[in-house]
Order: structure tokens, then sequence, then C-alpha cells
């Protein structure tokens, strides 16, 4: 996935806010999921949702206003309730600007783990 930084994704030294590589990550697994034709909309709505049980985040070097970043995300480890989420952030110079992990856990409408469903297994992976 690849998005461009905005000011508002900055600090006043023009330096990427840390904690808005969150949201990066967030939308990467978004856009991951749907090129998986698994919609994290239609999965809710079936009581098929997934919380962020861990977040690891590796700071390499810092994004600036109007750099173009390129997340690579992909699936490491699913369990039966659980999927690691590793992603790569580069700048437009291929240069390697965040490693992170994310652990999501399958949960049902309640927030009760749940196994992730065989179907949807088969496509995330």
């Amino acid at each position: 996935m690849k998005t461009r930084i905005y000011y508002h994704h900055t600090d006043c030294g023009g330096v990427v806010y840390y904690a808005n590589y969150l949201n990066f990550l967030e939308e990467a697994r978004t856009e991951y999921f749907a090129l998986k034709e698994a919609s994290i909309k239609q999965l809710a709505d079936s009581g098929i949702m997934f919380v962020v049980a861990r977040q690891e985040v590796d700071y390499k070097f810092p994004a600036v206003y109007g750099d173009e970043l390129d997340i690579q995300t992909q699936v490491g480890i699913m369990t039966g309730v659980r999927i690691e989420f590793l992603h790569e952030i580069y700048n437009q110079n291929k240069q390697l600007i965040v490693k992170a992990k994310t652990i999501l856990v399958c949960v049902d409408k309640h927030l009760k783990p749940q196994a992730i469903p065989e179907e949807l297994r088969n496509k995330l992976v």
C-alpha cells in the first residue's frame, strides 16, 4: 500500500509523529484483507471481528512531510484465534522507515476469542 505524508501527519519538526504509524499499519491491514477478498465490514457484520492484542514497532529512519511511503504487509504465524501481521515501511528512496509486528485476535460481538473461520484462514495465506 502506498501513502503520502501530509502536514497533519507530522510533529512540529516536520517528522511523522510516531503514533501516526499505527494508523498507517491499520490502513495497510485493511487493504490486505480487501486484496484477499475479505471485507472487514462484512466480517464484523457477521460477528467476526479482530482486536489488536500486541503491537511492536521499530523506528529505523524518520519519514518527513512530502515523503511517499510503501507499506508492505504479510501474514506471519496464524493460529486458531491469532494472526500475526508483519509490516515494513519504506520511503520513496527505498529506505527502511519502520518494521512492525501486529498480533490480532479474532473475537465475537461480545469480544470473546473465537476461532478464525477456515474459509477466512485460507484467503489470508
